[in-house]
């Protein structure tokens, strides 16, 4: 992941971006469009160059969503599941991703930690050093959505190297809901020990 201050987009520039602060020269009309890194604890998170993209915001790890451009309302309401990417990856060792939120209903509050967005199983080195996430999917994408008035929410990636023979599922208890899940029992039940790679992103209810 690059370290850098911040990412611009130009308004109306599908897909077009400048790092390190220069927008790129466009219509007098047109705004610009700020992409802003995360700090402190939340910077902290991410580790092990994991990459998320998203049509024109590109990779997403370790910022804020911008509401410019319906961003947010894009990602929550239109946009499919992001590309992921881990260049580091083991040609010859399967991974397992997650991603959740910690942060429902609100991050004040967080009584239905962890909310299950996606699980892949049997993600192959090679795929994920392409690009390509192919695997077993126990848990479908499911989109960003924070509710209305409950500010930021953390929305996490964790890969996992996925430990040989280990047969991997959801419990039908856990199938029925995505809110509430012990992600840290079904990590420790299935030996996934840390992650290898971990990044987030933070984003809002698109009207707020």
């Amino acid at each position: 992941m690059k370290l850098l201050a911040a990412v611009v987009l130009v308004a109306g520039l599908a897909g077009v971006a400048a790092w390190g602060g220069e927008a790129f020269a466009g219509d007098e009309h047109r705004g610009t469009c700020v992409f802003e890194k995360l700090t402190g604890q939340d910077y902290k998170f991410c580790r092990g160059d994991l990459e998320v993209f998203y049509p024109e915001l590109g990779d997403v790890g370790c910022t804020y969503i911008p509401k410019c451009n319906q961003y947010r309302k894009r990602i929550s309401k239109e946009w499919r599941s992001p590309k992921i990417a881990y260049p580091q990856a083991d040609k010859n060792k399967k991974y397992v991703l997650i991603m959740v939120d910690p942060d429902a209903p609100n991050r004040a509050n967080p009584k239905y930690r962890f909310w299950r967005h996606w699980i892949v199983i049997d993600i192959k080195g090679t795929d994920l050093r392409a690009g390509k996430l192919k695997g077993h999917v126990l848990t479908d994408y499911g989109r960003p959505t924070p509710p209305s008035q409950s500010g930021y929410h953390r929305y996490q990636f964790r890969l996992y190297e996925q430990p040989a023979h280990e047969a991997i599922s959801l419990s039908p208890e856990e199938e029925a809901s995505l809110g509430s899940w012990p992600m840290e029992r079904f990590v420790e039940q299935f030996r996934l020990g840390s992650p290898v790679a971990s990044t987030q992103f933070l984003t809002q209810h698109h009207s707020d």
